[in-house]
């Protein structure tokens, strides 16, 4: 048996209609949003509840669950590999729920930061099945596809997210928000266990060994294609981690923007999920190499404008917001596609890719990402320089993958459009 590929099921043949399977798999990879930004209204309020006096300081109770997330991964990964996708995503929602209660009753900075890591770790298996479960059922421009919409629906919840923070804080204290949290987790849990369809079929579960999982780590490792993509993606993704890291300084420190952060907030991701749309549309014509490529390319000159108008003049909040949505646009053709390419020559070893990959984004991506938050100075340089600098290193990525020679498709166009959901 090919160790590197499967013949994933139709997906009309999921038991569940397939907008509903978009649907849950873009709740439960939501539910990590969700973990990080309905509390950026609250970050101010929670460092002066619990004594931090540094502001820069208060950016850990984001970086704690990110490194949580990245490092659960590694876990999730081969279990779902040996066990199915159900069982293991059930036990990280349970972790994840009494970890949102834990940090609703934390009495010291440092307990929440424990307890924001160990939610961390449950919701890395939501991010770990979900990308699983879309690899057991697509491949190719068709997994692009699914994932862009997958990405789009999750979008949802950056753009709503600190509104419903903001609200929260008009009539109640922080620790509400983490209450959100595990109610919310409860709900997607429910839905989970009551119809999501198991995905991986057994003559694809791996043995659960030492061995085993070092073997499939090192064929991961050890795939050009796959590695390659796996970094840049890291480091596109860092860049969105040092503007969240960095966001309710920037707007409320810098521009002073006050109750208006959500709405500007959810504008910008508004952006980002109308960017995954429309990749949607486009990658089954122009096809993943090309379409994220262009993207990379287009992101790196909006960032190196950014850099050096920043540079030069104090930038104006409409200016801000300008260049940041620009450089949204393309993100969206990188997200899905980077993590597409990534694992589309993995397919047997898809849990174990998938932790692999989710690692790599939110461990190391969300340290690079902090780097650059850790940097703020107040004003808007850092973040720019960040985004420049990480476009750079993504592209030197993609020439490595490549061999030199971009653009060009290595699948064929496809047919129809999954979005049909019917």
């Amino acid at each position: 048996m090919d160790q590197q590929s499967t013949a994933p099921q139709s997906a009309s043949k999921l038991p569940i209609p397939r907008w509903e399977f978009i649907a849950l798999c873009a709740a439960l990879m939501a539910l990590n949003s969700l973990a990080i930004d309905i509390m950026l209204p609250a970050l101010q309020q929670i460092g002066a509840s619990l004594g931090v006096e540094n502001e820069n300081h208060r950016q850990y109770v984001v970086t704690a669950y990110i490194l949580g997330f990245g490092g659960g991964q590694l876990f999730f990964g081969p279990i779902s590999d040996r066990f199915g996708r159900r069982s293991p995503l059930v036990a990280g929602l349970i972790i994840y729920v009494a970890a949102a209660a834990a940090a609703a009753i934390a009495p010291s900075f440092e307990t929440l930061l424990i307890c924001r890591a160990v939610q961390g770790i449950g919701a890395a298996a939501t991010r770990v099945i979900a990308v699983s479960i879309v690899r057991d059922t697509f491949e190719g421009r068709r997994m692009a596809e699914v994932m862009s919409l997958i990405f789009m629906v999750f979008m949802a919840i950056p753009v709503i997210a600190p509104g419903i923070g903001q609200f929260i804080m008009l009539f109640a204290t922080w620790h509400y928000i983490f209450v959100t949290m595990a109610v919310g987790a409860l709900i997607v849990s429910a839905w989970s266990l009551l119809r999501l369809p198991e995905t991986l079929r057994p003559e694809y579960r791996r043995q659960l060994t030492v061995s085993s999982v070092l073997g499939g780590f090192r064929i991961v490792l050890t795939n050009r294609i796959a590695l390659c993509y796996a970094f840049a993606s890291t480091f596109i993704f860092a860049a969105m981690f040092g503007f969240i890291a960095s966001a309710q300084q920037i707007y409320v420190g810098i521009f002073n923007v006050g109750e208006m952060f959500p709405v500007i907030f959810a504008g910008v991701a508004g952006v980002l999920a109308f960017s995954n749309f429309l990749n949607s549309r486009l990658v089954g014509r122009i096809g993943m190499r090309r379409l994220s490529q262009s993207a990379l390319l287009l992101f790196l000159v909006i960032s190196l404008a950014w850099l050096v108008v920043s540079l030069e003049i104090k930038m104006p909040l409409w200016l801000f917001i300008t260049f940041f949505a620009s450089a949204m646009l393309p993100f969206g053709a990188l997200g899905a596609n980077f993590n597409a390419l990534a694992m589309e020559p993995l397919g047997q070893l898809a849990g174990t890719a998938s932790s692999i990959l989710g690692f790599m984004q939110t461990f190391l991506g969300g340290i690079l990402g902090t780097l650059i938050g850790q940097a703020f100075n107040g004003t808007v340089t850092p973040l720019a320089a960040g985004f420049c600098s990480v476009s750079v290193a993504a592209l030197l990525m993609i020439l490595v993958a490549e061999r030199g020679k971009m653009f060009q498709p290595h699948n064929p166009p496809i047919s129809g459009h999954i979005t049909d959901l019917h």
